[in-house]
């Protein structure tokens, strides 16, 4: 594979893995609030 042996290809690819895991890490994160509520923060006045 031709495509593959240049540097651009190889940080495109690295780019779109960061997006996938971060994306990843997100949505557990969202799910951990949805499941377990969001703590309102404490209004001081």
């Amino acid at each position: 594979m031709a495509l593959l042996n240049t540097d651009g290809a190889w940080i495109a690819l690295g780019i779109s893995a960061l997006f996938i895991v971060a994306g990843l890490i997100m949505h557990r994160a969202f799910i951990h609030i949805l499941k377990n509520g969001s703590k309102e923060p404490s209004q001081h006045d």
